[in-house]
């Protein structure tokens, strides 16, 4: 795997795990368990995932087409 392949794949699995965690978050909201260490957890890991694609996003390296929707 080239480099470049490698930083194309960390930032697809970034980009999975960030929809997949901001769908968690959204079915704990909605059973109203806001307060729950679960909750907290996701709410941490989705601010991580929003400065990683940050800092892909200040280097030009996200195409606006895979944004939509996103964080």
């Amino acid at each position: 795997m080239t480099r470049l392949e490698a930083f194309e794949k960390m930032l697809a699995d970034i980009q999975k795990q960030a929809d997949l965690e901001n769908n968690k978050l959204e079915e704990l909201k909605l059973e109203r368990k806001e307060k729950t260490a679960s909750y907290r957890q996701l709410l941490g890991n989705r601010m991580l995932y929003k400065m990683i694609l940050d800092k892909y996003r200040e280097y030009g390296l996200l195409n606006p087409s895979e944004e939509k929707g996103r964080l």
